[in-house]
């Protein structure tokens, strides 16, 4: 008995049955109960695996080698002997002649043709025929038409046609059968006349479809979804009228009620049908033909779209096998770009700097590898980067300083020996492009970010000038100084000298909400002097910083800082919290004596001074205006970009 996959869960099942079974003959127990139970469990697990098929397992069971062929079926009586010796052959549904021959001295005995009545209607039958046994399968040729067979079925389509018999097809085949010999004997030809002549709609199967479309027979569950070749689904499209019903488990688990439902179809169908005459039938025929398939009107179309193709793959180029001419020349061109952009006002090639980006970095880390080999380097370096894998998915969150100490020393080791090494000078010089590149795009991400910036700036700087009541306020304090007749701040008088600061100073407050509202930080222009000073002190302290932090001793300190908290972890005992407040004191003490050493208190007492002085002068703060006037009408108003 030949088990599907899908089957097998049911066989646990019905091995159960088979065991209570065979203990009650042997104990002679009643066990009906049991067995009832079982057998119930057994046939709603067998509803519920078959009626909730997949597209594939449905063309796994069309498949199953017990099914019912073409000759079981047409002789009934063929499957009758393997079931009931006492049942008369005019059990069969048909009585059937079969008829052999292409007209051209062949036979093929895949294809079975033949002359059969139904309830005293004679029909031309024709189907393809598979084997039971190896030998069978051998002499039927697993079911696989050559050329004769295709001209046999067109022979006995033209009979057919001629006596006005009905012509019933049983479609059960793997496909033609494509060796050297049909190919010589115009296999090809054979198909493509039977199509044009007998309207015959072919199918790959699911696994060439998923050879051909998604590379790999792997995909036939996939294929056989997306072919709609399951009854239902041609029922769905209307290429199929109906669908004969099969019992519980295939067509194999009952074939001779299989074979009394397809012979049932055919008499309803021709009791259908003979009440029509010819002209109608065409007329229905050509309309089934008609309907078909579907298409939208109106719809637009990519022409350039290939509907299941398979999307063309990139050659992805090795690094280092491109020359330093050619990245060269890639580079200047992408220069090319960049600056023609810049001069037309366009954005520069974003996409183009990524792509040359990544590309200098492949083939930089390729001659770091290379250079590494020549160094004799690689196996240390290898190690290294497992013991650092290792240390990075542990759960210590830092680095052990022995590692930390390895992989300072392998990289002392590379940089002294990387001038000797035999690429050195094209690692350099890929790497300097691989800086100017990146430099670059960093440039161009700033300009982008700040000619956005200055477009917002302008757009709100605008909309608080062109708001009425300050160009109320402007054009008021402008007619009172022209009024004056005065050319000179210090000719005004006091009164009208603070309309003006106050009128500036709400208006700088305007546009410094503006720019907070940006994310702008917004300085009076006195401070630009001192703030270059602060970030050159900032600079020096953090410089200071460093040096003493990367000094032997303090250094250490702070990694057995670092490994005792997290050796400590949320809650540390006693003897952790002293050996962490302890370290921590040392660590400050140092840093402290450092700082005294290297000056810095004199150089922030000094910095305090001229802040103060800053402050003191700076102009506007106290109420006063600066001796000028910009501009012809009085009240200056030079904000903006």
């Amino acid at each position: 008995m030949v088990t599907l996959e899908f089957e097998k869960p049911l066989m646990s099942l019905q091995k159960k049955i088979i065991d209570v079974q065979r203990m009650a003959n042997e104990t002679g127990l009643d066990f009906s109960d049991q067995i009832i139970s079982l057998e119930n469990k057994y046939q709603q697990a067998l509803k519920d695996l078959y009626t909730h098929l997949t597209p594939i397992q449905r063309v796994n069971i069309a498949r199953h080698p017990n099914r019912p062929t073409f000759l079981d079926h047409v002789l009934t009586s063929r499957i009758l002997k393997k079931t009931c010796h006492n049942m008369p052959f005019y059990m069969s549904f048909v009585q059937f002649v079969e008829l052999h021959g292409d007209r051209s001295g062949y036979d093929d005995p895949a294809i079975v043709t033949g002359l059969g009545s139904i309830n005293g209607r004679s029909y031309m039958f024709m189907g393809h025929q598979k084997g039971r046994q190896t030998k069978e399968n051998i002499q039927r040729n697993f079911g696989m038409p050559t050329p004769h067979g295709y001209r046999k079925a067109l022979r006995m389509m033209y009979y057919a046609d001629h006596h006005g018999f009905p012509i019933v097809t049983f479609i059960d085949t793997p496909g033609a059968f494509a060796d050297l010999k049909s190919e010589e004997l115009g296999q090809g030809e054979a198909i493509a006349h039977n199509l044009r002549t007998m309207f015959v709609f072919y199918v790959a199967s699911p696994e060439a479809c998923a050879a051909i479309l998604w590379k790999s027979a792997k995909a036939s569950p996939k294929a056989a979804e997306k072919l709609k070749i399951t009854a239902g689904e041609l029922c769905k499209l209307q290429i199929a009228d109906g669908i004969i019903p099969e019992p519980l488990g295939g067509a194999h688990a009952d074939p001779y009620w299989t074979s009394q439902q397809i012979k049932t179809a055919i008499v309803d169908a021709m009791d259908e049908l003979t009440k029509m005459d010819t002209q109608d039938l065409l007329k229905h025929r050509n309309l089934k033909f008609r309907k078909l398939g579907g298409f939208q009107e109106g719809i637009p179309i990519d022409l350039k779209k290939k509907v299941n193709m398979k999307k063309k793959e990139e050659p992805v180029q090795k690094p280092g096998k491109t020359s330093e001419l050619e990245l060269e020349g890639e580079v200047e061109k992408l220069k090319q770009q960049i600056l023609k952009a810049k001069d037309s006002s366009m954005e520069p090639p974003e996409l183009g700097l990524n792509e040359m980006i990544e590309k200098l970095k492949r083939e930089v880390d390729h001659e770091f590898s290379e250079a590494a080999k020549a160094m004799g380097l690689n196996e240390r370096l290898a190690m290294l980067r497992e013991e650092f894998t290792k240390a990075r998915n542990s759960k210590d969150q830092l680095m052990h300083p022995a590692l930390k100490d390895k992989i300072e020393k392998l990289k002392v080791e590379f940089n002294q020996g990387m001038p000797s090494a035999p690429n050195f000078a094209s690692l350099k010089y890929k790497l300097d492009m691989l800086k100017e590149i990146s430099k670059a795009q960093n440039l161009s991400e700033e300009n982008n970010k700040t000619g956005t910036l200055k477009q917002k700036i302008n757009k709100k700087f605008k909309e608080v000038m062109n708001r009425s009541d300050v160009k109320e306020k402007i054009e008021a304090l402008n007619a009172e100084i022209k009024k004056s007749g005065v050319s000179r701040v210090a000719e005004l008088d006091q009164g009208l000298k603070e309309k003006i600061v106050q009128a500036k100073e709400e208006i700088e407050l305007e546009f410094a909400d503006v720019l907070k509202s940006l994310g702008l930080h917004v300085e009076p222009p006195s401070f630009s002097d001192v703030k270059v000073k602060i970030e050159d002190f900032n600079k020096k302290i953090n410089e200071g910083i460093e040096d003493v932090i990367n000094s032997s001793d303090l250094k250490n300190k702070i990694e057995l800082l670092k490994l005792e908290l997290v050796k400590a972890g949320k809650t540390p005992d006693l003897e952790s919290k002293c050996k962490i407040q302890t370290l921590d004191q040392q660590i400050k003490q140092s840093l402290a004596e450092a700082m005294n050493s290297l000056g810095f208190q004199e150089k922030h007492e000094k910095l305090k001074a001229e802040i103060s002085e800053a402050i003191e002068s700076s102009g506007g703060l106290d109420g006063t205006l600066p001796d000028h006037i910009a501009g012809e009408d009085g009240l200056g108003t030079n904000y903006g970009s």
